[in-house]
């Protein structure tokens, strides 16, 4: 609701009008630099998910024996060097490994 089509005097605050400003402090921390944070924890976090389950699908598929050794040499590089970098952007960030986890609630921790 605008205030020019609130029934009272446009010169005179709105109830509430003056904790509106201390409200929104107290919930949003528009520090620039714990948002930057903040972003880097949960796209870090999205990554670590998505590097485990690669590597947990790559596990089955080795012992299935659907793939070469060559293609299983191949997979092991790639997910060491996925680990090895995810592990400089932690550290680059100061995060460690727990602070890369969700708390789901009643679910448990995401990772």
């Amino acid at each position: 609701m605008t205030r020019d089509k609130v029934l009272v005097d446009p010169d005179r605050p709105l109830p509430g009008d003056a904790e509106l400003p201390d409200a929104l402090s107290r919930r949003i921390n528009a520090d620039p630099e714990s948002v930057e944070r903040g972003l880097a924890q949960l796209v870090l976090t999205i990554v670590e998910l998505l590097r485990q389950l690669m590597e947990r699908q790559a596990l089955r598929r080795v012992d299935a024996g659907g793939l070469t050794a060559d293609e299983i040499e191949r997979l092991g590089r790639t997910l060491m060097l996925l680990e090895q970098r995810m592990t400089e952007l932690r550290e680059q960030f100061g995060f460690d490994e727990r602070d890369l986890n969700l708390n789901l609630g009643p679910l448990g921790n995401l990772l």
